[in-house]
């Protein structure tokens, strides 16, 4: 009788479960994105052409990747839920952005519908919005969950293969995260990085 109990028990959370990342799945299609056009591919990495775009952004005195992600999070998410002068909600994006420096700023694209003018003003004050320029990036992909050791692998991959291709880079380096917490499956990453103005396509 407790083994049936418990495989009842075990059915119910699968089916949950993957109720769950379906449901996860079928959402993050809809999601707007920051948009993009892939100009070349090469064996690892990717050169992409950037529009200029709106975020909302909040830097944090640290570079330790856990602990920016966590406290950038919390304050960006609740001003997206709700936290500002009007209690307005705003649509999450995809991806979540990290500047990879000594000073770490998250950053949230603002959804296309909305402009500085017309953004409710934020309850938190270190809560700042900034126009990204059009630009030219080289991406790197990877899977799983990110930590600062898989983010410093990555970059470090993504520098010999721009190195290795005779293609100059910035000192910009950014994460790229597009799950959510739960998401089990099919978790996507990025390290990006700004190249030179004199890039040619």
């Amino acid at each position: 009788m407790k083994m049936k109990t418990v495989l009842i028990i075990l059915g119910i959370f699968i089916t949950v479960f993957a109720l769950v990342q379906v449901y996860t799945l079928i959402s993050r299609s809809r999601i707007e994105s920051y948009p993009f056009k892939v100009i070349k591919t090469f064996k690892d990495i990717e050169i992409r052409n950037y529009e200029a775009t709106l975020f909302s952004s909040v830097t944090l005195p640290t570079n330790e990747f856990k602990k920016a992600s966590s406290q950038g999070f919390s304050i960006l998410a609740g001003y997206i839920f709700g936290g500002n002068k009007t209690n307005e909600k705003i649509a999450m994006t995809s991806p979540v952005s990290m500047s990879l420096e000594d000073s770490m700023t998250m950053m949230f694209m603002v959804p296309k519908k909305f402009s500085k003018e017309n953004l409710p003003k934020p309850n938190q004050s270190e809560i700042k919005f900034h126009e990204e320029p059009a630009k030219t990036v080289a991406a790197i992909i990877f899977g799983g969950w990110a930590n600062s050791k898989k983010i410093e692998t990555y970059k470090n991959k993504l520098k010999a293969s721009l190195n290795t291709l005779g293609i100059s880079y910035t000192n910009h380096f950014y994460f790229l995260g597009y799950n959510p917490p739960f998401d089990i499956f099919n978790r996507k990453n990025e390290i990006i990085v700004e190249l030179d103005k004199g890039y040619q396509n």
